[in-house]
Order: C-alpha cells, then sequence, then structure tokens
C-alpha cells in the first residue's frame, strides 16, 4: 500500500472511530435516566452522609470504594430496613464480633443513609454485583439448605467460611442451640434474644421452619 492510501487508511478509520464513538456516547447517557431512579433530598443527604462518615473506605458501591468490607450496592435487596438500621447505629449489638466500629451514626442519619443504598440498590447495574456461591454449603444437599438459600440467608451469616459477616457464624450454631430454639427463634427472634436485629421468618411455612432447624442442628 502506498504511503498516501496509509494516510487515507489512518483519516478515515480515525474518522470512523471517532464517530462511532460519540454515537455510543450519546446512546449511553441516553439510557442512564432510564437505569435509575429518582433522587429524593433524602437520597441526596443520605449520600452526604455517606462521605461524612467516611463509608467508602471499607466498603464498595458501583465498583467503587474499598474492599475491606462487603459490596453494599444492593443491601436492601438482601438486608430488611429494620436490621441495616440497628447495625448502622450499633453494629457491636447486633454481632459482637463486627469489625466495623461504632460512628455514632443517629437514627434519623441511618433514616437517610438506608434512603441513599436503597436507591442504589434500584439502580439498574446489569447484574452487578453477582450473587455469592455457596461452594461449600452446596455440600450438603437436602431442603434446609435450600431454604436457607431462597431467603437470602447467607446475605448476613457465614457458613464455612462461606456468605456474610454481619450477623453471627453459624458454623457451629448446632452445638449451642438444640431444635426447638432455633424455630422460635426463627418464627420470632425477638423473643429468645432480645433488641435481636434478625427480622421474624413467621411467614414461611411450618415445613419449610421444620427443614431449616433442622439443617441448623447439623452445623456442629
Amino acid at each position: 500500500m502506498s504511503t498516501k492510501g496509509l494516510r487515507n487508511l489512518f483519516i478515515f478509520g480515525s474518522l470512523f472511530f471517532f464517530v462511532a464513538f460519540i454515537a455510543l456516547t450519546y446512546d449511553t447517557m441516553n439510557k442512564l435516566d432510564k437505569r435509575a431512579p429518582e433522587i429524593t433530598e433524602e437520597v441526596n443527604q443520605g449520600k452526604m452522609l455517606w462521605h461524612k462518615y467516611d463509608c467508602i473506605g471499607c466498603h464498595t458501591i458501583f465498583g467503587n470504594g474499598s474492599y475491606f468490607a462487603p459490596d453494599l450496592t444492593k443491601v436492601t435487596v438482601n438486608k430488611p430496613k429494620s436490621y441495616l438500621k440497628k447495625f448502622l447505629v450499633n453494629p457491636h449489638k447486633v454481632n459482637k464480633g463486627a469489625a466495623m466500629p461504632v460512628l455514632g451514626i443517629t437514627d434519623d442519619e441511618a433514616d437517610k443513609l438506608i434512603a441513599f443504598l436503597e436507591w442504589t440498590s434500584k439502580v439498574d447495574t446489569n447484574g452487578w454485583p453477582p450473587k455469592p456461591v455457596l461452594a461449600a454449603m452446596l455440600k450438603a444437599r437436602g431442603k434446609g439448605v435450600v431454604v436457607y438459600e431462597a431467603n437470602g440467608c447467607s446475605a448476613c451469616h457465614m457458613i464455612g467460611g462461606v456468605g456474610g459477616t454481619s450477623g453471627p457464624d453459624l458454623t457451629g450454631v448446632g452445638t449451642r442451640h438444640d431444635r426447638d430454639w432455633h424455630i422460635a427463634h426463627l418464627k420470632d427472634p425477638q423473643s429468645v434474644v432480645p433488641d435481636s436485629a434478625m427480622p421474624p421468618f413467621g411467614s414461611l411455612s411450618q415445613e419449610d421452619i421444620d427443614a431449616l432447624a433442622d439443617y441448623l442442628t447439623t452445623l456442629k
């Protein structure tokens, strides 16, 4: 190819990719508003508190932040607001082994932070972050495991090194409590653990509760 041909290839090739870049940018910008819900004043105040308490110093949202603590992009999908509020105000009251310090977050601030996190949870992120792989749990296939997975228990609890850390580690919970205790705890956590942040699972069928309790008692 001649020098002139190479020059023309470079010029027209660069022009083509520049036009394609502008077109893709325009298309993306048009879709952004459709992928995120409206930003209310409460959401904006929650975002300011996110920065005030330097949450991004430990957590990530939308892939940005630090990896010392769990990603919070979809946290309100996996955890009820009542639990999140108690954890934000006093993590150690919810889980004595929690690594998160007591930051002095007030009830009102917690509500605003949760509003912000609820907003991030509703943003269309094309499936990010992926759901956790419960490899260790899958070795013990059974109805109890299925109920455990279906109700998102692993979002808060860890078993055999797999799962969340905001709730107690359940690896040896079968040695600490019997079946009746687990059934009562699942139906109404505060009846056996005063001021528990765990939501009640009384809406589950008795069959599912029995299966989950049976599974928990095997964790020894």
